[in-house]
């Protein structure tokens, strides 16, 4: 079986990616052995990561959908990974089609298979760009061609905010970000929390930090609330990843803290 299109040459295809990683969770198609093979030890360790990236990519639907439906057309997706299943582009363009969207990432193998993927779709780029360097990413040429900051942009940050340390200010990080965004704009996280979890998770978190070069930095409710400072919470506030956005009849999750996540939705007034 040949290199397939979205793979360009400069990739090593026998190196795993943690973003087709991701991909293999979501039950996409951009990935290979020896992602897969890292994701399988993973979910040996983690039965349910699956079930939580799909969570977290239901959110983020969830969330381009009620934006969209607000009359926001501009998407700033930061730690955007590969855009497969269920993107951001496709999910607001259904709605619009005039629809811009700008994923930044900072590992250079997601945004050269993002680039790939995207081909020559009309208003979306993928570029590269780092979380802790801000201004970087919003002095983007690529970006600020695409985006019009005189206009409300949502920015979404979905399992990002938690590989930053609390030395780089995360939240001050944030604070900048929405700054720089117009009146109207939202501001959509999922954030790992060690809140409600059993000691095994908390084990598994600390062996990771231990043996990863990405370790993670999860942190509680009023944590994740302070991202929120000065905007306005959006539905349930800020609530356990399944309990975001639930549809009329739709059946809560049984135990929607074992994703150890939080998810909210603000809105800049």
């Amino acid at each position: 079986m040949g290199r397939p299109e979205w793979a360009p040459e400069p990739v090593n295809l026998d190196v795993p990616s943690s973003a087709r990683v991701w991909d293999y969770f979501l039950g996409g198609s951009h990935n290979f052995a020896a992602d897969r093979r890292v994701a399988d030890a993973a979910i040996a360790m983690k039965p349910d990561l699956p079930q939580l990236a799909r969570a977290v990519r239901l959110f983020l639907r969830r969330v381009v959908q009620l934006v969209a439906r607000a009359g926001v057309d501009q998407f700033l997706d930061i730690g955007a990974g590969i855009p497969t299943v269920g993107t951001v582009h496709e999910t607001a363009g259904r709605m619009n089609p005039e629809t811009r969207v700008a994923y930044v990432d900072h590992d250079p193998v997601a945004v050269a298979h993002g680039r790939a993927l995207l081909g020559q779709a009309a208003r979306t780029i993928a570029v590269h760009g780092d979380l802790c360097h801000p201004k970087e990413i919003l002095a983007d040429p690529e970006v600020r061609a695409l985006l019009d900051f005189d206009r409300p942009i949502c920015l979404l940050l979905c399992s990002v905010l938690h590989f930053v340390p609390d030395e780089a200010d995360p939240h001050g990080i944030v604070a900048q970000l929405m700054e720089s965004l117009a009146p109207g704009s939202y501001l959509a996280i999922q954030h790992a929390t060690p809140d409600e979890q059993p000691r095994a998770t908390i084990e598994m978190l600390e062996m990771w930090n231990a043996n990863s070069p990405e370790p993670m930095y999860w942190r509680s409710r009023a944590g994740v609330t302070r991202y929120f400072d000065g905007l306005r919470l959006i539905g349930p506030g800020v609530v356990f990843l399944p309990d975001w956005g639930l549809q009329p009849g739709e059946e809560r999750a049984e135990q929607p803290e074992r994703f150890a996540s939080y998810a909210a939705l603000g809105r800049k007034d």
